[in-house]
């Protein structure tokens, strides 16, 4: 079997080679790139086309994690999203969960947990997460519902029609848009309002006052 191909993005030089070695020494991987900074890492990844990327939060670039992910994925969307950070805020990872994120790895995490999520993100469809044990618990709890300016304009249009229960499609039509900028809405939808589905997001919609609660859905219309 061929090897998992993987990018590994850190601005800690010292780390990353560190990984590097790590990483190649398990035998089914092969480190292709390396990267110490956001943009580095997405053209690497454009380039390789690789099974993961190993990504760190804190590097330059890469300001709004959730922005390079989305990134990362429209550079190569079967490329699998591991994000490594000494960040334990719950807060980082509910927003970053919405987005498909494959791992959420803290930089505490043993060389054990590590390989295991690496080859848990190549060969299966679940999310590692292995925070320190006051984060896993803070991470359960709800966010707080976001103030009214979070959605832009055109998002409370998207979520709107979609808690009426239109399909993605059916709301690219309604509005005049394309059924991938629709699912790109979706997706800063998702982020801001730490959702993980479509149901929640329009429940967290509705209690934060962006929309009005909805009726039922119109006849024919998929969910999905």
């Amino acid at each position: 079997m061929n090897p998992y191909r993987i990018v590994i993005a850190d601005d800690h030089t010292l780390l990353r080679d560190a990984l590097a070695e790590l990483i190649a020494a398990m035998g089914d991987f092969e480190v292709v790139a390396t990267a110490g900074d956001a943009p580095g890492m997405i053209a690497a990844v454009a380039e390789h086309r690789p099974a993961v990327v190993l990504m760190d939060i804190e590097m330059p670039g890469n300001e709004d994690p959730g922005r390079t992910v989305q990134a990362l994925q429209a550079a190569s969307p079967d490329t699998r999203v591991m994000v490594l950070t000494m960040h334990d805020d719950p807060r980082l990872l509910q927003a970053l969960l919405p987005l498909g994120i494959r791992g959420f790895l803290h930089k505490t995490a043993t060389h054990r947990s590590l390989t295991a999520a690496l080859r848990d993100a190549c060969t299966q469809d679940g999310l590692t997460v292995s925070l320190p044990p006051r984060s896993r618990a803070a991470a359960r709890q709800p966010a707080p519902a976001p103030p009214r300016e979070s959605l832009s304009p055109r998002e409370v249009e998207v979520i709107t029609l979609v808690a009426a229960g239109y399909s993605n499609r059916r709301t690219a039509t309604s509005l005049g848009l394309t059924e991938g900028t629709v699912k790109r809405h979706m997706r800063n939808i998702f982020a801001k309002l730490s959702a993980t589905s479509r149901v929640d997001a329009t429940n967290k919609a509705v209690a934060a006052g962006l929309i009005t609660p909805p009726a039922s859905a119109p006849p024919n219309t998929p969910s999905l």
